[in-house]
């Protein structure tokens, strides 16, 4: 599905940063768009930066389940600052997998923005997450029954042969 992202630009409040940018809505079936200004409100502009699409995945379901179980249900928008053009970020993919948006912003090199999911897509990933989700009963390990506590191997030092003190420092053969 294309989801158009809407990005906001406004005043930074530091000396260090002029502009703060944020992915602030999506727009599900948005035709395509590069950094086209949608409104301006006085310093602050939100553009329609670009129409990625969504795609789901049948082995991502349980993650988007649990995207759908959280208090905010989210599209997770992954953006590169941009070198070579004019505009200021590349989105570089859109997810609806909380695990893989934690992936892209554990290398600090992308920015991942958090963008609230609206109903219609939220019905649509979950119908699709409920058609594709295969439950995994737990099964727990169970250990060997063969002791390993019965040999003594590699206790103390292999060049003592006697067994009252094995874990002492071997005596020097003067010659």
């Amino acid at each position: 599905m294309p989801l158009g992202i809407v990005i906001r630009k406004t005043p930074g409040v530091t000396r260090w940063a002029a502009w703060c940018w944020r992915a602030v809505a999506v727009l599900p079936g948005a035709a395509p768009a590069t950094w086209t200004e949608l409104r301006r409100d006085g310093d602050a502009v939100e553009y329609h930066a670009g129409t990625p699409t969504l795609t789901l995945w049948a082995a991502e379901a349980e993650a988007y389940l649990a995207n759908l179980s959280d208090q905010v249900p989210s599209i997770y928008v992954v953006m590169r600052e941009e070198t070579e053009d004019d505009t200021p970020f590349e989105i570089v993919l859109v997810t609806a997998s909380p695990y893989e948006g934690q992936d892209y912003a554990d290398s600090s090199e992308e920015l991942v923005e958090k963008v609230p999911m609206p109903p219609g897509l939220i019905a649509w990933i979950r119908n699709y997450a409920l058609a594709h989700h295969e439950h995994e009963d737990f099964v727990k390990r169970r250990r060997d029954r063969k002791r390993v506590d019965l040999a003594e191997d590699g206790v103390g030092d292999a060049r003592i042969s006697q067994l009252s003190d094995v874990y002492r420092a071997p005596k020097r053969v003067m010659q």
